[in-house]
């Protein structure tokens, strides 16, 4: 698997596909690893270039404290790195608040902008934060958890949706066994996440943008994507029928940010 070299950092990385020039931005927590089916749907469309972002998978964890404008930069070195000086972007989650910071400080890199199931902070509201669920037992972390990942996945709702439940199962068990210095890694990742704000900033982001997001999301509500799309000029706000993972649960979704993102800019 191919690294970059950045000033305090070995990024690795990956790059497959063919077409239009697509950055894709990980999750909180995620890898290449763990999100590989899902860039996979991207890569059928577009040259996509994606990256464990610092402290996570196998980039590598230099000492904190990381902040998102360091993650846009390390974003930014990959793109130099390929030779790339534009591209399109998506972001999920986590990915969507780095690629806000990129193209609030980069707008030129930028030629088309999706915002997936995220949050601009600061007034315009915040993500919630993942970094207390730590000090929970597990048993109430995974109740937590299965709510954040969609209001309605209560225990009731879960014994009577079977094909939720397991959509539960599968996105609690993406993080699999972490070192202690990978702990360190996606705390900091965490820390960074929890001093997102770019709500003021979002006015300066000049490329078509789409924020999409899930009607039932509790880790990013709705009304935090609805404050990005009123703040980003021309913005399209495109609600689905889901949570945190809408883009798995409605089937109108990956296709709509696809064919989006695909169109001559």
């Amino acid at each position: 698997m191919p690294t970059v070299e950045l000033p305090d950092l070995d990024l690795c990385y990956e790059r497959s596909g063919s077409g239009r020039r697509l950055l894709f931005l990980n999750g909180s927590g995620a890898t290449l690893e763990s999100s590989a089916l899902l860039i996979k749907v991207f890569t059928d469309r577009f040259d996509v270039a994606a990256h464990d972002q610092r402290g996570m998978g196998r980039t590598s964890i230099p000492p904190g404290p990381y902040t998102m404008a360091r993650y846009a930069a390390d974003a930014v070195g990959l793109l130099d790195h390929l030779g790339w000086d534009t591209c399109r972007v998506v972001g999920v989650s986590f990915g969507g608040m780095v690629a806000q910071e990129l193209a609030c400080t980069h707008p030129e890199r930028v030629e088309r902008l999706g915002l997936a199931c995220t949050s601009p902070g600061g007034a315009g509201g915040s993500s919630y934060p993942l970094h207390e669920l730590a000090g929970l037992a597990p048993e109430a972390r995974a109740a937590v958890g299965a709510t954040l990942l969609d209001t309605r996945f209560t225990p009731e709702w879960l014994a009577d949706h079977p094909g939720d439940a397991r959509l539960v199962t599968l996105m609690a068990g993406r993080g699999g066994t972490r070192s202690p210095e990978q702990e360190r890694g996606a705390a900091e990742q965490l820390e960074a996440r929890r001093r997102h704000d770019v709500t003021d900033r979002l006015g300066g982001i000049s490329c078509p943008t789409l924020v999409a997001c899930g009607r039932y999301d509790g880790i990013a509500p709705q009304s935090n994507s609805e404050a990005i799309a009123a703040r980003i000029p021309h913005a399209e706000l495109r609600t689905y029928e889901g949570g945190h993972a809408f883009f798995v649960q409605d089937p109108a979704a990956l296709p709509e940010i696809l064919d989006f993102l695909d169109v001559v800019s």
